[in-house]
């Protein structure tokens, strides 16, 4: 920006957007000093560099508000983890359901883990079996982004929203 510029000729646009033409960096900078302005530097990969004529300290602002609000709309998702047993009862079940329908509800993705302990590790089968009836009770509203795998002693699966309630 103004005496910062090291070219001799830059490509000048006027603070109204209007193509100015090639001129040699002195008159440049003394077309923005007569019009209150700064000259800055927006391409200087070109040849010869273009150069505006503009407010930096009113576009610096505009750009911290921008990036203000790309941060304030965007979302964070995080992995939420519903952890069950082999030998988990049915109500125990059921509520264990409501909290990972209500974690996709609130967009986040819901990591259902099966634990094993000691020697219940010989009944893997039932783990499976569990998180495939949660995989069809939730059908309609979840769709499975990591199929069922194991980890050590416990069995994983990631849920998250379906397409068709995220484009909704």
């Amino acid at each position: 920006m103004n005496s910062q510029i090291k070219a001799r000729e830059v490509r000048l646009i006027g603070f109204d957007g209007q193509q100015i033409g090639i001129v040699p960096l002195a008159e440049a900078l003394r077309i923005a000093e007569e019009e209150g302005y700064d000259l800055v530097e927006v391409a200087p990969q070109a040849n010869p560099p273009v150069c505006k004529i503009m407010d930096y300290g009113k576009f610096k602002y505009q750009l911290s508000k921008k990036s203000q609000e790309a941060r304030k709309k965007q979302t964070v998702i995080q992995v939420k983890e519903i952890k069950l047993r082999p030998k988990t009862d049915v109500h125990d079940f059921q509520t264990k359901l409501r909290h990972i329908r209500r974690f996709l509800a609130q967009k986040n993705k819901a990591k259902v883990t099966v634990l094993f302990r000691g020697r219940e590790i010989v009944y893997k089968d039932q783990g499976y079996q569990i998180l495939d009836r949660i995989r069809q009770e939730l059908e309609e509203e979840a769709v499975v982004e990591q199929a069922p795998r194991e980890e050590g002693r416990n069995l994983v699966m990631v849920l998250s929203t379906s397409q068709r309630i995220r484009n909704v």
